[in-house]
């Protein structure tokens, strides 16, 4: 089978393909473990995926049941984490974390405008392309806000690639935290407790998103009955996994990889330079505003880079917590951001469509 651009690419069986992605996200795994970077396995899982999308036309797809549980495993991990000292913290600092999302709600749609100079992009497309946060939630809307779905989707999981790809580099370059070495904390619990708190958050998280049904809720739902069981106490200090947090990460990772296949960035080659450039604007733009945020706030540097870094909600939250950082302010931040997102997303289309435009 031949590429767009005439390269024979071999043809895995799925079950070499599968063998590809596990191999590889063990081996950088330890790898990335021995070199001291964040979340080793989600890092190491992305480039698994990127591996076998990129150098084969199989496809080869994480099933959606398994995605829920890794994205409910996620919220467990953040619940487990959750501090009402935490939450205090945030409330009283509501001033700089609103001027914060309406910051990067400006960032973004200044750089879809600048994306929608381009004569086959509109304003609509460029804006919503490059919006930072709620990448799944904005891609299922994209042709019903009067987007071109195909650019909205690529540019927006190619901004949650760049964020994951860079995020753990200039954590453990810029930050270095203590914890930042793929190792976390477990509970004074033991491991029978452990088990049924993240069974009973698990399970009657993953009902409680299947009859609500909106964005997120594979999250929210599960963190949400963590939270309770963790401040509690009925199960005294419980935490998840080592090794059931490691298999979320790299579903996660695992997912995000497998959609950069060459036909899906082959379809905005053109403007693949352009993109890559305000991708890489609005991380830093961003990273600007978690410099203000820990200035203006008691937070420290770490913990409010990954509270703005504009995407990959499951990917930072699981660098928040294996990197010793405040999640539950990093959470708290990113939630708000998503929501308001979502929220003022058809807004924004209609009053984007009554823009002058191309």
């Amino acid at each position: 089978m031949s590429t767009a651009g005439g390269e024979a690419r071999p043809q895995r069986s799925p079950a070499a393909a599968a063998a590809l992605v596990v191999g590889v996200t063990v081996a950088l795994s330890v790898v990335f473990t021995l070199l001291g970077l964040p979340s080793a396995v989600l890092f190491a899982s992305l480039l698994g995926g990127m591996a076998h999308a990129l150098t084969s036309p199989t496809v080869l797809a994480v099933p959606s049941w398994s995605y829920r549980v890794a994205q409910g495993l996620i919220g467990v991990v953040i619940g487990a984490s959750v501090t009402l000292s935490a939450l205090r913290r945030i409330a009283g600092d509501a001033v700089p974390v609103l001027a914060v999302l309406v910051a990067t709600l400006a960032i973004s749609i200044g750089a879809g405008w600048l994306l929608a100079r381009r004569r086959d992009v509109s304003l609509v497309t460029g804006v919503f392309s490059l919006i930072a946060g709620g990448a799944s939630g904005v891609v299922a809307m994209a042709h019903d806000l009067g987007a071109d779905e195909r650019v909205v989707t690529v540019v927006q999981y190619l901004r949650v690639l760049v964020v994951l790809l860079t995020m753990p580099l200039v954590t453990a370059v810029v930050f270095r935290p203590d914890q930042a070495v793929g190792r976390l904390a477990a509970s004074d619990a033991g491991l029978p407790r452990d088990l049924v708190f993240v069974a009973v958050s698990l399970a009657v998280g993953l009902v409680i998103a299947r009859l609500v049904r909106f964005s997120t809720a594979t999250l929210l739902a599960p963190l949400a009955v963590a939270v309770v069981l963790a401040l509690g106490g009925w199960l005294g200090d419980v935490s998840v996994p080592t090794p059931l947090q490691w298999l979320a990460f790299a579903l996660i990772g695992v997912q995000v990889g497998l959609r950069f296949t060459r036909a899906s960035l082959a379809s905005i080659t053109r403007m693949l330079p352009v993109v890559l450039a305000l991708i890489v604007a609005i991380i830093l733009a961003t990273a600007a505003t978690g410099a203000v945020l820990a200035w203006l706030t008691p937070v420290d540097g770490l913990t409010a880079y990954l509270a703005t870094t504009p995407g990959g909600l499951f990917a930072v939250l699981s660098t928040a917590a294996d990197s010793g950082s405040d999640v539950t302010y990093v959470l708290a931040v990113q939630l708000c951001r998503l929501l308001v997102i979502l929220a003022l997303t058809p807004l924004l289309a209609r009053w984007l469509s009554d823009r002058p435009g191309r």
